[in-house]
């Protein structure tokens, strides 16, 4: 029988984080934007060029929800906002943020492309303490930071448009001191882009050339959506949650919504899937099933599982390849697996090497592979990693090494790119597994998403808010909660927990974890209710607890009368600078300015200060405060504040909610504010930690959180304390 071509399946992966702030529309980070204009329309432009090259091009719909955000309703990022924003307007606050984070860029690769956007990182410093970044920036003058501002944009645009476009190529050849005009030029260069990508997918699947598939809609992983507890079929002895998240029907929605969205920009619906990280699972693959998904796609390690056999040796090679590189079907889906050693070499090696070692290389693999699997057959290679990240580290962002590539694999009549729906049309859709074993890309488990004592926090704090989601659906059958859901479906995606853990790190895990947790309290928000204190409270454990400037050091006794009686009053308490505890959730035109707080053997004592007096700022409006107890057990006190009166009152929270004490609270307000509160009233004891913050609200303001994420605390202290503090 004639020697058949081995077929070879690219699949492109294009996602980002939903990273929109549901309290201002702003979106937190510019990685949409910018893996907008550097890759999602470069990919097709250079496969344009090689006609006999078919490719898979997997999309979130979240992703391009975003990227037409952009384009259609003048949405903008804060990267965005401080790079149209005049250079000589710039708050201190607004430099230490541009000189922090607009060299987020490959240094070798782009910032290095650009001697000037280089000679300015080298005057920040390539390493540098966030103490003294008040000191670097005052060495740069206003042309210096115009430059950065327009440079880092510039950077991000892919070559192949800065070398066509005649307008970016007069801005790399200008080199320096740039105008505010050209900055936005820039800017509305990217938006040209932006508004091409779509269009361009459309018309590339439309003739053929591509395939598009999607991911369910905000990227979740679907197995643990169904189910938490199915991460123990692969990891027995796995630390799960407090809380079991089993919400089957948002797997569901992820999936229809995700289609329906294609078929409203396509004007068809995918046939494929490529499931978030490659997570699957028997559950999951019913569902696909039941929305008409006819192939998904996932890593060979799922396969080796299922089959129960390895499918490498030791040193990494195909054992069983006649095995590994063809494709199966479970529940009628047609399942493709991915070849993890050749993915992996483009996804983290290659950008190292000259692009034609790397393509050679490439080639070599192919060649082996077609070596081990029967002639007269057809088997298929399934090459599937990130269409996006990869290419920042290579030269040319990756066209050198994609365009060889696509040469060699296009006129080499050995080896066939297919799209993986032409594969199985002209095949069929595979030999049929008896099971399919729960896991996804790496390592054929859900580790990297659910174990950790973070991951864990994140799906508690998850559950908590769909059930109580759900509980308010139940009890209000005709409220519209569909804004609600959004939220909590957006909560869902997987990348949040990404980054939660110590398997990954990024300088913007802060970001990461305040948009994770504003998500849910949107969904509180919603339906009317008030978020729970423990949403204000970092999931990344070193932000939860916040240091005072100065801690406590002894007891205090203070008259709680509103004002600062004598110096030694609070003397030995901790304070909080308000304006330097953090997140970018806090608001820096707060009015407010230090808490103090301190105990003695009986009582904790809590101080707020103002930047004015503080009944002057009651005296035209009223203001609530609540002290939100979290530990060890879970109290609230709302202070009333007014001209005339001020009222405190102590709740516990129970099952059936909020339950009012009968409780004395001592508290008065007049230059300060004060408070005492009793140990024993919250159930207290020696040695237990009592973590608390403190919510404002005014009528006419938005809430404000102090400290602005995660809380306070202190000890309860034993009777002889202080005399430990001598020693």
């Amino acid at each position: 029988m004639a020697d058949r071509p081995l077929h070879v399946a690219f699949l492109w992966h294009m996602h980002q984080p939903y990273y929109k702030d549901p309290d201002t529309g702003l979106y937190s980070l510019p990685w949409v934007r910018l893996h907008g204009v550097k890759d999602y329309l470069d990919m097709l432009l250079i496969l344009e060029n090689f006609p006999a090259v078919k490719q898979n091009f997997n999309l979130v719909p979240s992703l391009l929800m975003q990227l037409l955000d952009y384009t259609d309703n003048g949405a903008q990022d804060k990267h965005m906002e401080l790079t149209l924003r005049n250079a000589a307007d710039l708050s201190e606050q607004d430099l230490i943020y541009i000189t922090e984070n607009f060299f987020l860029a490959n240094w070798e690769t782009m910032i290095k492309s650009f001697p000037r956007y280089f000679e300015i990182l080298t005057m920040r410093g390539f390493r540098y303490s966030k103490n003294d970044i008040t000191r670097v920036i005052k060495y740069f003058r206003q042309e210096d930071i115009r430059d950065l501002q327009l440079l880092f944009n510039l950077a991000w645009i892919d070559p192949l448009f800065r070398e066509q476009d005649p307008d970016l190529a007069g801005l790399v050849k200008k080199g320096r001191n740039y105008s505010e005009e050209d900055k936005q030029l820039v800017i509305s260069k990217q938006l040209e882009i932006l508004k091409r990508i779509v269009p361009a997918y459309k018309s590339m699947w439309e003739s053929d050339r591509i395939e598009v598939s999607f991911t369910p809609f905000y990227h979740p992983i679907l197995p643990l959506l169904c189910d938490t507890d199915i991460a123990r079929v692969a990891m027995p002895g796995v630390n799960l949650p407090k809380k079991r998240f089993s919400f089957r029907q948002d797997a569901e929605t992820q999936i229809t919504s995700a289609l329906d969205y294609a078929y409203s920009l396509f004007g068809r619906r995918p046939e494929g899937m490529w499931p978030s990280e490659g997570s699957v699972s028997e559950e999951v693959l019913s569902i696909m099933k039941a929305n008409g998904i006819r192939w998904a796609a996932t890593d060979e390690a799922v396969l080796a599982n299922s089959l129960g056999r390895l499918l490498r040796d030791d040193n990494g090679r195909a054992c069983d390849a006649p095995s590994l590189y063809t494709n199966y079907r479970f529940n009628d889906v047609s399942l493709f697996f991915r070849d993890h050693k050749l993915s992996d070499q483009i996804g983290f090696v290659y950008s190292g090497w000259n692009h034609q070692d790397a393509v050679a290389d490439l080639m070599n693999r192919l060649i082996e592979i077609k070596k081990c699997v029967p002639t007269g057959q057809n088997h298929i290679v399934p090459i599937i990693l990130d269409g996006e990240n990869a290419w920042e580290y290579f030269r040319n962002d990756g066209r050198d090494f994609l365009s060889l590539l696509y040469k060699t694999l296009g006129s080499d009549p050995g080896f066939r790119t297919v799209t993986l729906s032409e594969y199985i049309n002209e095949n069929n859709a595979g030999a049929r597994l008896d099971r399919i074993f729960p896991g996804s890309w790496i390592n054929s488990n859900f580790g990297i998403w659910i174990g950790h004592d973070e991951d864990n926090t994140s799906w508690d704090y998850l559950t908590q808010t769909r059930q109580d989601l759900d509980t308010f659906e139940k009890a209000n059958p005709g409220f519209d909660t569909s804004e609600a859901r959004r939220h909590i479906y957006a909560a869902e995606g997987s990348d949040w927990n990404w980054w939660y853990g110590d398997e990954h790190s990024t300088e913007t895990a802060e970001a990461f974890d305040e948009l994770y947790r504003k998500s849910l309290m949107a969904v509180y928000k919603c339906i009317g209710m008030e978020p729970p204190a423990h949403l204000y409270i970092p999931v990344l454990s070193q932000d939860r607890d916040i240091k005072p400037a100065v801690g406590i050091r002894g007891f205090i006794t203070p008259s709680i009368d509103g004002i600062v009686t004598s110096y030694f009053e609070w003397h030995t308490a901790a304070y909080l600078d308000v304006k330097q505890s953090g997140g970018s959730m806090h608001k820096s035109e707060s009015t407010f300015s230090r808490i103090y707080y301190g105990f003695n053997k009986d009582n904790m004592y809590i101080r707020l200060d103002t930047s004015e007096p503080f009944y002057e700022m009651i005296k035209t409006e009223p203001l609530t405060l609540t002290i939100n107890i979290t530990s060890p057990y879970t109290y609230k006190i709302t202070c009333s504040l007014s001209a005339d009166a001020t009222k405190s009152v102590l709740s516990k929270k129970g099952s059936d909610g909020w339950t009012q004490t009968q409780a004395a609270i001592e508290a008065a307000v007049s230059d300060i504010f004060e408070i005492g509160l009793p140990f024993s009233e919250i159930g207290a004891k020696v040695d237990d930690m009592v973590h608390f913050s403190i919510d404002v609200a005014r009528d006419s303001y938005s809430s404000e959180r102090l400290p602005s994420r995660g809380h306070m605390s202190l000890t309860v202290p034993v009777p002889y304390y202080e005399d430990l503090m001598w020693y």
